[in-house]
Formats: C-alpha cells, sequence, structure tokens
C-alpha cells in the first residue's frame, strides 16, 4: 500500500515537472523575438529515495523528480566581449557619419564647392595678365574673388553648424546615459529583492544586460556583478552605478570661444563638478570630430590668411591703371603736376590695414594705421640677392634691381590685433577701395619698373627719375598673383618688397618668399587645398575600413552569444514533444495506479457478502 502512494507521489512530481518544463518551453518559444532575451530551462534533479525493505535488505526506491531552478543561458564572456568590442564600433560609426558630412561641405564634384571658386578666381587673373587694361576682365576678377571668399565662409559657417549639432547630439547622449543608469539601479533593487529567498530574476537579468549593452554604445565600461546580484558600472575609473547608487551627467555652461566663433561645452558629473571624458564609444567620438572639425575651420583661415598676406603682398608690389601712365606718385613735368598709378594697396581686407602671419602664434597680426584712414606710400631699390646673398646679375652682367614698397603710417590706438581662426576668415573680403565705383583701377595687375641711372661701382641709382611702371595693358603682376595659386615657394618671383614704417614701430620688411610668413607653407594655395582633400579622403576611407572591420567582429559576437542564449525553434519544438510526451506518460501512469487503488479498494474482500 506504501510503495503505490510512493508511486503515485513520483508521478505527481513528474506531472508537476513537465508542466513546468511546458511551460519554460512556451516561454522561450513567446519570447524569441524578444530583444535580449535569453533562452531558460528548467534543472532537474531526482528527488531523495526512499527506503524499502526487501528480501535481501533493504533498498533505496526513486521518489521522482524536482526542478532545482529555472537558469537562463548566458555566456558571460561573450557579453564583456561584446561591451568592449560595441564602444569601438560605434566610435566608428560616429566618426564615420561626421566624415561624410565633411565630405558633402567639401564636394567639389558639382562645380560648386571651394576649389571650383578658388580655380575661377586664377582663371580671372590668369585672363587679366593677358590684357590688364580691359575693365570686364577686372571686374571679373572682383567677381571671383567675391564668390570665392563666401564660398570659404560658408564651407566655415556648415562646420560651426556641424560642431554646434555635435553638442546638441552630445546632449542627448548625457540625457540618455543617465536614463539608462537610473533604470539599471531600480533593476538592480528588483533583483536583489526578488533573488533574496533563493530564486533566480531571469527576466529582470536579461532586461538589465540589455541596458548594458545599450550603454556600452556610449562610453568604455566594465561590469562587475557582487554576491546579492547587483551589477557595479565602471568607466575610466569612476563608478557610473554602484548597486542602487549612481552619477548623473551633465553638460557644463557655455564658454565661449571666440576663435571659431562658437560656444563649448564639457561633460560633467553633476556630484562631483569633475569633467568626464569617455574613452571610447559614441560620446567618444562626438568629442573628437568636434576637435577634428575645428581643425577644418583652421585650414580655411590658413587659406584666408594666405590671402590677407601672402596675396595681398604680392599685390602692393604692383600697380593699378588709375592716375597718369608713366611715373609713380605725384611728379611734376614742366607746369603741370601729375598722379601716377596707385600702388602697395591690399586686396583683402580693409585698406589702412597691413596683415602679417605670425608663425609661431599661427594667427594673422593686423596693424591698422592712420586714423585718418589714409597711408602715404613711398617707393625705394635695393639690390636682388641669391640665397648666399649675392647680387643677382642681368643677361648683360648688370645688377638687377627692384622696388621697395615703402608704407608708412602710424598705428592707432590697441593695434596691433591678433587674428586666428573665424576672425581670419571673416576678414576676408575685398578692400572697399576696390569694390567701389571705379575701384577695379587700382586692382595691381601691373609690375613696379626700375629706371635709374645705376653707380655699377657701389651699387647705388642715380638721377631723380622716378620708377615707372608699363603701360596700362601690362599684366605682369597678375602673372605673380596666379603663379600663387599653383607654384610652390621656391618658384615664386617676387618683383619686389614690402616695408612699412610706423610710429611706434621700426622699419620692418615682409619678405614674401620665406616659409615661415606663409601660412600654407611652401605649397601652392591649390596644392595646400589639394592635401587637405586628400587628408580628408584617406582619413574617411580609413575610417569606413575599420567600421566595416568592427562590424564583422560584432556580427561573429552576436552569433556567439546567440549560439548559447538565442532561442532555436527547432530545439524547443523537440523539448516540448519531449516534455508533452513526459507529461502524457506520467499522466498514463497516475490514471493506472488510481485504477489499481480503486480495485483494492472498492473491489477486494467482497466476496460472500
Amino acid at each position: 500500500m506504501r510503495s503505490t502512494f510512493s508511486g503515485l507521489n513520483t508521478m505527481v512530481r513528474g506531472v508537476f515537472a513537465n508542466q513546468l518544463s511546458l511551460d519554460t518551453v512556451g516561454h522561450n518559444i513567446t519570447n524569441a523575438s524578444t530583444e535580449g532575451y535569453s533562452r531558460q530551462s528548467v534543472n532537474q534533479a531526482a528527488t531523495r529515495a526512499l527506503e524499502v525493505p526487501s528480501i535481501y535488505g533493504n533498498v533505496l526506491v526513486g521518489s521522482g523528480v524536482d526542478a532545482m531552478s529555472l537558469q537562463r543561458a548566458r555566456n558571460v564572456y561573450a557579453d564583456k566581449q561584446y561591451w568592449a568590442e560595441t564602444s569601438t564600433h560605434e566610435y566608428y560609426k560616429a566618426a564615420q557619419v561626421n566624415y561624410d558630412k565633411l565630405e558633402a561641405i567639401f564636394d567639389d564634384s558639382d562645380k560648386t564647392g571651394v576649389l571650383n571658386a578658388m580655380q575661377d578666381f586664377y582663371k580671372a587673373w590668369n585672363d587679366l595678365s593677358v590684357d590688364a587694361s580691359i575693365d570686364s576682365k577686372r571686374v571679373t576678377v572682383v567677381g571671383k574673388a567675391n564668390i570665392f571668399a563666401d564660398k570659404v565662409k560658408t564651407a566655415a559657417s556648415q562646420l560651426q553648424d556641424q560642431i554646434n549639432a555635435q553638442y546638441d547630439d552630445i546632449r542627448i547622449s548625457v540625457s540618455t546615459v543617465n536614463d539608462i543608469n537610473a533604470q539599471i539601479v531600480e533593476l538592480n533593487k528588483n533583483i536583489m529583492g526578488a533573488e533574496a529567498v533563493g530564486a533566480q530574476a531571469n527576466d529582470l537579468r536579461d532586461q538589465r544586460d540589455l541596458l548594458v549593452d545599450k550603454l556600452s554604445a556610449y562610453m568604455n565600461l566594465n561590469v562587475y556583478e557582487d554576491d546579492k546580484g547587483m551589477y557595479t558600472i565602471v568607466s575610466n575609473g569612476i563608478s557610473m552605478v554602484n548597486g542602487i547608487n549612481k552619477l548623473t551627467l551633465e553638460m557644463s555652461d557655455p564658454y565661449a570661444n571666440k576663435t571659431y566663433g562658437l560656444n563649448d561645452y564639457s561633460i560633467q558629473i553633476k556630484e562631483s563638478g569633475i569633467a568626464f571624458i569617455p574613452q571610447n564609444g559614441s560620446m567618444k567620438a562626438q568629442l573628437d570630430t568636434i576637435a577634428e572639425d575645428k581643425t577644418y575651420i583652421d585650414k580655411l583661415a590658413d587659406m584666408s590668411a594666405f590671402m590677407l598676406t601672402v596675396f595681398n603682398n604680392m599685390h602692393q608690389q604692383g600697380a593699378g591703371i588709375d592716375g597718369t601712365d608713366g611715373k609713380l606718385g605725384t611728379y611734376t613735368n614742366q607746369t603741370t603736376t601729375y598722379a601716377g598709378p596707385t600702388y602697395g594697396i591690399n586686396f583683402f581686407g580693409d585698406h589702412n590695414t597691413l596683415y602679417e602671419w605670425d608663425n609661431d602664434k599661427q594667427c594673422v597680426v593686423a596693424r591698422e594705421l592712420d586714423a585718418t584712414q589714409t597711408i602715404t606710400h613711398s617707393l625705394d631699390m635695393e639690390v636682388v640677392k641669391d640665397a648666399d646673398g649675392n647680387p643677382v646679375l642681368d643677361v648683360d652682367g648688370n645688377t638687377i634691381y627692384r622696388p621697395v614698397v615703402k608704407i608708412e603710417g602710424t598705428e592707432v590706438a590697441n593695434s596691433p590685433v591678433e587674428l586666428d581662426g573665424m576672425n581670419i576668415i571673416n576678414a576676408l573680403a575685398i578692400n572697399e577701395k576696390i569694390t567701389a565705383a571705379g575701384g577695379t583701377s587700382l586692382i595691381a595687375a601691373r609690375t613696379l619698373a626700375v629706371e635709374k641711372e645705376i653707380n655699377e661701382a657701389d651699387g647705388s641709382y642715380t638721377g631723380s627719375s622716378v620708377p615707372k611702371v608699363n603701360g596700362s595693358g601690362d599684366g605682369t603682376n597678375a602673372v605673380n598673383l596666379s603663379h600663387l595659386f599653383n607654384i610652390d615657394l621656391s618658384n615664386i618671383t617676387t618683383t619686389a618688397t614690402i616695408n612699412y614704417t610706423s610710429q611706434n614701430v621700426p622699419s620692418k620688411d615682409i619678405p614674401v618668399t620665406k616659409e615661415e610668413n606663409r601660412p600654407t607653407g611652401k605649397i601652392s594655395l591649390n596644392a595646400f587645398y589639394n592635401s587637405v582633400m586628400s587628408d580628408l579622403g584617406t582619413n574617411a576611407k580609413s575610417i569606413d575600413t575599420k567600421e566595416s572591420a568592427q562590424d564583422d567582429l560584432i556580427t561573429q559576437i552576436v552569433n556567439w552569444r546567440s549560439s548559447t542564449s538565442g532561442v532555436d525553434w527547432n530545439e524547443e519544438l523537440t523539448n516540448m514533444i519531449t516534455f508533452q510526451k513526459g507529461y502524457s506518460a506520467c499522466s498514463r501512469c497516475l490514471t493506472t495506479m488510481d485504477e489499481m487503488l480503486d480495485r483494492l479498494i472498492n473491489s477486494t474482500g467482497v466476496v460472500g457478502r
């Protein structure tokens, strides 16, 4: 009789165990598409056997099965690999998006970019060099100069917008990270409470791991689990989540960045006020791309500085077609006073400002002269010397001289001003004297010529004649200016040097031919821009390659995780059939035992009644 009841108990346990396994299979199947879900299984163990006497002594008879726990399938090592590699993958993805935007800003394929504008500006000067007296060609130079300056400013403005958009994205990322951390803290509490009685909060753990998956996209992190089942999440040595406690990220107050004409921000920990600098993930990429976008503003500023310094310097070496052809300056011929053509003026920038490149500070030094907005020009001459300091001779063996343009004036108060970044770009505008009515005649296409009697003995010049220029059709200086676009420093012909004096600053030469006085170095402006675009293309291609390789690695890790924790329909259906058969078998045994008990109780001992 006892063995019969023991068998009933065994079958009841079997029914319950198979029922629980079927329920678990159903839970797996219904959550097969749930993000972050881990496959669960019932851990079963044989219950303690019963001691039953037999002819040869006591024997141990099995009493069935019990469910020990519900366990989720999870590969912790694969999780840690996924979190580490996801940070790197998201970094590359964010950098890739930024490069796509940069390539759109500097896209020259549609003939509307900076390169096309610069080439058109060059062509305008090249055309002017053929016949500098045609006003329509001078108007074209001004028009193309305006377009070029506008394209540079537009590209810089788009870079500013891109940087501001990145800061907006960082602000959203900070808010998202704070929300994720808050949810992880709540799950830590719930998991600790649920598992305090010995159960496994599998579904809650899945939700928490899914949140860590999402958090790893924003920053690098390490995850540790304590004996209560709660997570501690550390990034850069800072515990962002520690059990039921967390830190909060926030954006700092804006601080003006005058160099780039925008407001900068940093990420801070609200509770301590210290800066938080992620070492990986999309937030790190956002900070890095902001810095990189600023370097492209710097490149545009270098091109603008080239125009304000080197280009202006060469323009000052030529003369316009205003005034009376022939001698330069104001002079008297018999009884008539003539005013010669204008020379020594800026093409870009303010008329009364001298622009000089400071290579040490990487900035343009702008010296404003004369409060009365006037500048006095005078001419002198110097011997042309080679690299070794020896006089250069012409084909006839005569010493070659060239003019020295002297610009004299008094610096105004608070001069000089150092311009950098967007301040240089904003200063890139055509001299208002040139854009004024009739101002195109001031464009210095002609070269200053030296026509003085030279004393070969000591290299001095004699006579009272004033240096002259060729006819109005001369475009030699226009040729020199066009060379600045496509010819490197070593092949540039310097037809004059600039020397300025002021009340506050001693006489100072501004040579064109020294590399340290060129924002673009030795190479031409066109080569400088192409090198910048080449670097952009190379870096973008490199990021594309890295992102593709990292994507393949992430795919392998995801497959690795899925092979452990993913729900396999074939396996689950096989288990379902197995547990259903087990359930049916146990039920059938119960039915048979019930019939046996019924026969034993109700049908035994009724004979003779």
